[in-house]
């Protein structure tokens, strides 16, 4: 049975990989099992300075997942690159996935190429729901000028394969996904959170001091196999794919809608041995669905 799968040139043992923000930056789970199971982990969203993030409370919980707000904590580009990856690389064996963030176009500029320039980083994936601002607030993934236009200067400063994660916060996210491809995005991953609050009954306000958070978690999942679905449709590039990702199957359908590979996010937070455990329930699932080869079923629902 194979669970090979190719990302871009890159080659992962099994298309699982924790999603960034859920997983530290990986070593914080090699004491609680050997992590190398993994096809690959993309790291904590790193921005070119350190940011303590969003006022408290940032956590709110929802029946079927999960809002946050933490807002990019990090300790900045130069310490993940000094400090982080080396503890990271002396634990996990395999390719990394650089996960960065910007305000303005030369911040994503920064921080691509510092890790572009490291070992064992193998893949930068630019989170494009950040707020530009030089042009008040927008986020630069609600709009496909604006996407191209971060796909365009990263790809021009880096030589590592560069993957555009896109928000589902927007009216049509094919055009996003399109503008990035033909900006020279090397893949796609999708999706980011969706946007979601909860009011405190009894303080009769918003639970999370931002007010409004990213709503993740089970309940996202069929919303982002129809994204999937709809941008493999319309790009060549390969899909990373994200949302409500927490068992064998999820990961076999999300493939099926046209995933190359497979972020879980916040089944992390649930249950810290859950990627580990769909890791080592997928040849189970491939035996139960006849399916031989992993790459075989990409896109194959279409």
């Amino acid at each position: 049975m194979n669970t090979k799968v190719t990302l871009t040139g890159v080659t992962l043992d099994n298309p699982v990989i924790p999603a960034s923000g859920t997983f530290g930056y990986g070593y914080e789970y090699a004491e609680l099992y050997d992590i190398n199971v993994l096809g690959s982990l993309s790291f904590k969203g790193t921005t070119k300075d350190p940011r303590f993030g969003n006022p408290t409370p940032r956590i709110a919980e929802c029946p079927a997942g999960m809002i946050n707000a933490v807002g990019l904590q990090n300790p900045g580009v130069d310490a993940v690159i000094a400090e982080e990856l080396p503890r990271l690389r002396s634990v996990f064996h395999k390719p990394i996935i650089a996960n960065v963030g910007g305000f303005s176009i030369e911040e994503y500029v920064h921080c691509c190429e510092k890790p572009d320039k490291e070992d064992g980083v193998a893949i930068l994936e630019v989170n494009i729901s950040c707020p530009n601002v030089h042009s008040g607030g927008r986020n630069f993934g609600n709009a496909p000028e604006t996407a191209a236009e971060v796909t365009r200067a990263v790809k021009a400063a880096t030589k590592k394969p560069v993957y555009i994660k896109l928000s589902p916060n927007v009216t049509d996210i094919v055009s996003i996904a399109k503008a990035c491809e033909e900006a020279g995005a090397d893949g796609i991953s999708m999706i980011n959170t969706l946007l979601g609050m909860r009011i405190d009954l009894r303080r009769k306000k918003p639970i999370i001091a931002n007010k409004m958070g990213g709503f993740s978690g089970d309940a996202i999942f069929p919303v982002a196999v129809r994204m999937i679905y709809q941008v493999y449709e319309a790009v060549k590039i390969p899909i990373i794919g994200i949302g409500g990702v927490s068992s064998a199957e999820d990961v076999i359908e999300m493939m099926l809608a046209g995933a190359t590979a497979v972020q879980v996010g916040a089944a992390n937070l649930v249950n810290p041995f859950a990627c580990r455990d769909i890791v080592l329930d997928l040849p189970r699932a491939m035996e139960k669905y006849g399916i031989d080869d992993l790459t075989s079923i990409i896109g194959g629902a279409h």
